[in-house]
């Protein structure tokens, strides 16, 4: 029975340090470089350059708008670069908001590796920056996709904005691991949490919860269970036929519409509270 137990022992803790060593490549897809920028779509943009407290150097975009309706800091997902992801950033702007977007650690022409500490030192960065840049803009409005969802509710609890945006996100990494057969058997020796519904417990703000039904990569459950776990204002939005990689949704009236009456009466009640005091 010893010999067993402690064979046992040490496969435990090599499984153990081969998950730790592999999350990295299991959990970050990143893309170097720059190939596409808003100008391609006809879009102004200024690049931007953010430092982090360990010492990276965050390649980021801002799309400025005139007399925004808020400032919008979008945290994208965890595959690609800010090229990937710039029909989504466009159309933000077009419809009125301010954007800043960064690529994390690792991610096109930012500087370093990912990791999850290391994404959650780039979000304390870009904050800083933003409201730095916005005390004079009006509203700042967190909006995250997919891991990037994880990185806007840890974001608000570093400073809170008017309102937070999580689309095709997921409670936190053990609950997605466990839709994934051949990684749940992983999941008790991974040092990644990403716990995007126990940061929001942290802070009272309007959130939107939007995921596609037709998501094939975090499934439609994964968002209405983010949902059920958050307190507070909330708002849950299906968008019907989105899959988890769509540039555009698919119907764009429907998507656009709900995303700016949330917006809307978010910033009505921040205003409401604002002038009760």
């Amino acid at each position: 029975m010893w010999p067993f137990l402690a064979v046992l022992a040490v496969g435990i803790v090599l499984v153990a340090i081969l998950v730790r060593v592999a999350e990295p490549g299991l959990a970050f897809f990143p893309v170097a470089g720059e190939t596409v920028t808003p100008r391609h779509f006809d879009t102004e943009y200024e690049t931007v350059s953010i430092e982090t407290r360990d010492g990276e150097h965050l390649h980021a975009w801002a799309l400025p708008r005139h007399a925004p309706r808020a400032l919008v800091v979008y945290f994208h997902g965890n595959g690609g670069n800010l090229s990937v992801w710039a029909p989504i950033l466009v159309g933000i702007a077009r419809h009125g908001y301010s954007v800043l977007a960064v690529d994390y650690r690792g991610y096109g022409l930012s500087t370093g590796r990912p990791t999850e500490r290391g994404l959650y030192r780039d979000v304390d960065a870009v904050v800083e920056r933003a409201w730095s840049a916005s005390e004079r803009r009006g509203p700042v409005i967190y909006w995250g996709r997919s891991l990037g969802a994880t990185m806007a509710a840890y974001a608000a609890t570093v400073r809170p904005p008017e309102a937070v945006i999580l689309e095709s996100g997921f409670p936190d990494a053990r609950a997605l691991v466990r839709t994934l057969p051949p990684l749940a058997l992983l999941a008790p020796f991974s040092t990644y949490r990403f716990a995007t519904a126990a940061f929001l417990e942290e802070v009272a703000v309007p959130v939107l919860v939007m995921h596609g039904d037709e998501d094939r990569v975090i499934p439609f459950a994964m968002g209405r269970a983010l949902f059920e776990r958050i307190g507070g204002s909330k708002q849950f939005v299906t968008i019907r036929g989105g899959d988890h990689n769509d540039v555009a949704p698919p119907d764009a009236n429907a998507y656009w519409s709900a995303l700016d009456r949330f917006v809307d009466q978010s910033l009505a009640a921040r205003v409401a509270s604002a002038s009760s005091h």
